[in-house]
């Protein structure tokens, strides 16, 4: 095995343990090391060997059987190899536990996709061989504005919605666009990391805005940033703390734009998943003054590898817009694009939220379960595919703890542009399949951080 090249160090250990049952060597109804025994032999830490059990009995390859140990899966044929799951043609990627950012791989339809794309290959004519529209086709344009027409009350055109490749693109279309070096833009304190650098490219200054109990402070940015000619926020579920920006702010927001000749860019990045109260409306939904520019996703409602996203300008930008794309085109495969817009428009993509909610709830009530139970605080959130772990202490140094264990969780600090705060710990539940996975993780947690 390529050391180098293998990534983190239990999924070495899991991949070893999993070729071995593969070959026969591990038979089913083998029993194997207890971890700590096995940790000693390999010169690594508890933890570490656990991470790598653990990962086998989600895939369901091994198998708990209290303290009697762990076991290979009876369930598995002796000696016969097992073929690899696919993922649209390759090998699933197996996301490592509480990742961040990523949707329930397993609640994909995969076979209605398919059946819907296979549809489209054998009824597309010689002329869908060609580019298609530079700023997306016009199929899934129409579809995407229905379809925010029922779902968020934003009244848009097609010719309003611009097809990117992802959220980063987005944001580069945007600034391309509209952004002059030394702009300034409000950006939520704490906020998306990922997205700093792609402003900062363009030259965009940040000024860290605050963010309390009602979302970003309007008032404090207004009076200490007034000049600012953008503002990048998440009203709906703000990313990380999970608060709503109050209609209050909203409307002070608009006129604040509207005065200084200023643009809000709304990421809308999560709103579908909601599970407790009404939610508030898109602030585009509010736009009369012709503000906002609306930007989505279909990363975390789909699959991240579609590699679609689109943005919702005002009516006054789509000639500059237009001209912005012509320069790169859509570089979203024309076949991807025609199949999302059957997806949409034949009512798949509603019912495939609606089934995600449902299984979101529960799954999230599996963590915040597992992780009260090990001592942790969680706070209350009212939608959102991650949740936040409140921590004593360094967070920043257990979320690295809890990294080296093979958990992908991350520090509220790490979020955090210049304010100060209560430490916490993100994670995501969205591929916790059962309430015994959610305990084990957790507890793989706990021993990792304390």
């Amino acid at each position: 095995m390529n050391e180098a090249n293998a990534g983190p160090r239990y999924r070495q250990i899991a991949r070893r343990l999993k070729a071995a049952i593969e070959s026969g060597e591990l038979a089913p109804g083998k029993r194997l090391p207890a971890s700590r025994v096995y940790a000693q032999e390999l010169g690594v830490s508890r933890a570490t060997v656990e991470a790598a059990y653990g990962e086998l009995v989600a895939q369901g390859w091994l198998e708990r059987r209290g303290q009697a140990g762990t076991f290979v899966s009876d369930r598995l044929a002796p000696a016969a190899p097992v073929a690899p799951a696919t993922w649209f043609g390759g090998e699933q990627p197996h996301p490592q536990p509480f990742q961040l950012g990523l949707p329930a791989l397993d609640l994909f339809p995969r076979a209605l996709w398919a059946r819907v794309m296979g549809r489209r290959l054998r009824t597309q004519t010689r002329f869908a061989l060609a580019l298609g529209d530079v700023c997306g086709e016009g199929e899934l344009r129409s579809a995407i504005a229905g379809y925010l027409h029922f779902s968020r009350s934003i009244e848009c055109r097609p010719e309003q919605i611009f097809i990117t490749p992802g959220y980063a693109a987005s944001m580069t279309m945007i600034l391309q666009t509209l952004a002059k070096p030394g702009d300034i833009m409000w950006l939520e304190d704490p906020g998306f990391p990922l997205i700093r650098p792609v402003i900062a490219r363009h030259g965009v200054r940040f000024y860290p805005a605050a963010v309390d109990e009602e979302g970003l402070d309007v008032e404090a940015a207004i009076r200490e940033a007034p000049e600012a000619r953008f503002a990048l926020l998440t009203p709906a579920h703000q990313s990380p703390l999970g608060v709503a920006l109050s209609l209050a702010r909203r409307r002070q927001l608009l006129d604040w734009a509207a005065h200084r000749d200023a643009w809000i860019i709304e990421d809308d990045y999560d709103s579908e998943f909601r599970y407790q109260g009404k939610p508030l409306p898109p602030i585009k939904s509010l736009d009369a003054p012709q503000r906002v520019i609306y930007a989505g996703t279909f990363s975390k409602s789909l699959f991240p590898s579609l590699r679609a996203a689109w943005l919702v300008v005002p009516l006054p930008l789509v000639p500059a817009f237009r001209e912005q794309a012509a320069l790169t085109a859509c570089s979203v495969p024309l076949l991807w694009q025609l199949t999302l817009s059957d997806f949409i428009r034949e009512g798949h993509f509603w019912r495939h939220l609606k089934r995600m909610r449902q299984r979101y709830a529960q799954r999230r009530h599996w963590l915040e379960q597992a992780l009260s139970a090990q001592g942790f605080r969680v706070v209350a959130q009212q939608g959102g595919i991650q949740l936040l772990a409140a921590v004593d202490g360094n967070d920043s140094v257990q979320a690295a703890r809890a990294r080296e264990a093979g958990l992908a969780v991350q520090a509220l600090s790490d979020w955090r542009l210049t304010s100060r705060g209560a430490g916490g710990l993100l994670m995501s539940f969205t591929n916790i399949m059962s309430e015994e996975q959610a305990q084990q993780q957790v507890q793989l947690l706990a021993r990792a951080i304390k």
